[in-house]
């Protein structure tokens, strides 16, 4: 998925979570009744992964080493050397803190604070609440320090699936302009400095595949409370896309369909194509409540009055018949005493009537229909202006628009998103050596009931659940060997095979300081 900013949570509520988790005894690397492990129909001499950070086996905010060696693709090629399976090499970043360096520096100036380190949970006892935070340390990871050799997985941080194809994407010169043009983790061991992601995984010829791409195309406008981009971003003139804009679904298949082909060039390869979960389904969107806001009744009555005259407005507005009753009730900012109001929210959008001729600006309250960004969490209730209370964010500040998704942003996420899996799902079908991988099933089932593997339990709470690493968007180790076992159930019945799964349980959650 995307490449997410290290930010510092503040949840009311969080619990810390064990950060290691001992193995549970179990039969997973035990053969099924009589049978022997198996290939199948499927060879895995040589096994390639395409796609983005899901791929690489990014968590907690930050490619580090133990999240690649936990990748579920890594997970996977453990599991396929027991049935002929071939050696895996990984691009290996060069310690646990996953900050990057850029010619020994830690950012480089057009992107500052999107490549920190790997977030923590600081559960000190004098805090509040325990709260995700960067690990200290000073990264070793040199971008510059080009990697050489043939890599197995090519998942590639804030890849989205145009950018698979993109001659310039692994070209570090495309660094040093804004927006960047290229991506370091890909500049990092890309062939060429003109090699194209697809190109060097198709080079290898590989016997077995699995590509998950084109998260991202939905993720990055999520991820920003739907506030897409207005420039045309440069590193992809042809598609008309902005950076954090949904990539347009006739591009996405004409370009799916296009890596799809590059990987069964060699025809009797087989391989799995794994789709698009729900973003409503992750802790980014599903932990910070509408309604999160405590008060009593001095505070409500202060806020009531303030929003008096807005209030007015929208009934003025009414009574002109510029908006139904249903809008009224909508835009009507009201507090009361107790646990749950909603945080005000601005939304410019065309979910509420233009009244900014009565000076009446897009403001109303968040509802269930919203979903708060994880980030929103880390500023409600704080001062917009540090020493007056009267600007608090959520109550006297308005949330902006980047800081919630609202229904109409929703729906546009899922409409491209279930585009995207029906062209996936259309590739798998018209190949007999392909299967589908149903992520988005996997993914809301963890979200709805939970996830019961046999030696434990994970759900998508987060910090606390289990599945999910503090970046609220990408899995733990524990929830990349869900994934991969998943695959491996999918393998085993659409390719005849008895690859044994392995037991998440032996596999960590978070970390806590």
């Amino acid at each position: 998925m995307m490449i997410l900013k290290n930010n510092m949570f503040k949840l009311a509520g969080l619990i810390a979570a064990s950060a290691v988790i001992s193995a549970c005894d179990s039969d997973f690397n035990n053969p099924v009744g009589d049978k022997t492990f198996s290939s199948g129909d499927a060879d895995f001499t040589t096994f390639v992964a395409v796609g983005d950070s899901l791929t690489a086996g990014y968590a907690d905010g930050a490619l580090y080493l133990s999240g690649q060696t936990n990748s579920y693709p890594n997970i996977l090629a453990q599991q396929f050397a027991k049935v002929g399976g071939g050696s895996f090499n990984q691009p290996l970043v060069a310690d646990n803190l996953g900050g990057l360096l850029f010619g020994g520096n830690p950012d480089p100036d057009t992107n500052p604070s999107t490549f920190g380190n790997r977030l923590v949970l600081n559960a000190d006892a004098t805090l509040p609440r325990p709260v995700p935070e960067p690990v200290a340390g000073t990264p070793t990871t040199e971008v510059f320090s080009l990697q050489t050799g043939t890599f197995n997985n090519m998942g590639v941080p804030g890849a989205k699936s145009f950018h698979l194809t993109l001659t310039d994407y692994g070209n570090r010169t495309g660094l040093d302009v804004d927006p960047a043009t290229a991506n370091p983790y890909y500049v990092r061991f890309a062939p060429t400095t003109s090699t194209p992601i697809i190109a060097a995984a198709a080079g290898q010829v590989p016997s077995f595949f699995i590509m998950w791409i084109g998260n991202n195309d939905v993720l990055s406008y999520a991820t920003g409370g739907g506030v897409a981009t207005t420039t045309v971003e440069p590193i992809i003139p042809p598609y008309g896309t902005g950076t954090d804009d949904i990539t347009d679904p006739a591009v996405f298949q004409a370009t799916y369909d296009g890596l799809v082909g590059a990987m069964t060039a060699n025809p009797a390869a087989r391989g799995v194509l794994v789709n698009i979960p729900d973003v409503a389904t992750i802790p980014y969107f599903t932990t910070v409540a509408y309604n999160p806001v405590p008060l009593d009744q001095a505070n409500a009555d202060k806020l009531n009055t303030a929003y008096t005259a807005y209030n007015g407005g929208v009934q003025a507005a009414f009574d002109a018949m510029l908006i139904d009753a249903n809008e009224l009730a909508l835009r009507t900012i009201t507090f009361a005493p107790g646990l749950n109001n909603a945080v005000v929210i601005t939304t410019d959008d065309n979910d509420l009537t233009d009244l900014t001729g009565l000076t009446l600006p897009y403001l109303r309250q968040a509802n269930a229909n919203d979903l708060l960004v994880l980030t929103a969490g880390s500023i409600i209730g704080t001062e917009a202006i540090p020493g007056d209370e009267t600007t608090a964010w959520g109550l006297g500040t308005p949330l902006q628009d980047s800081h919630v998704l609202i229904p109409s942003e929703i729906a546009a996420v899922d409409t491209a998103r279930l585009a995207f899996n029906a062209t996936i799902q259309a590739a798998a079908d018209a190949n007999a050596n392909l299967i589908l991988v149903d992520a988005a099933a996997l993914m809301a089932g963890i979200n709805d009931t939970g996830f019961d593997y046999g030696t434990g339990f994970v759900d998508s709470t987060y910090a606390t659940g289990g599945a999910f690493s503090l970046d609220g968007v990408h899995p733990t180790a524990r929830g990349y060997a869900i994934v991969a076992n998943a695959i491996i159930d999918a393998i085993n019945t659409g390719f005849n095979a008895n690859v044994a799964k392995v037991d998440p349980g032996a596999y960590t959650t978070i970390f806590v300081k």
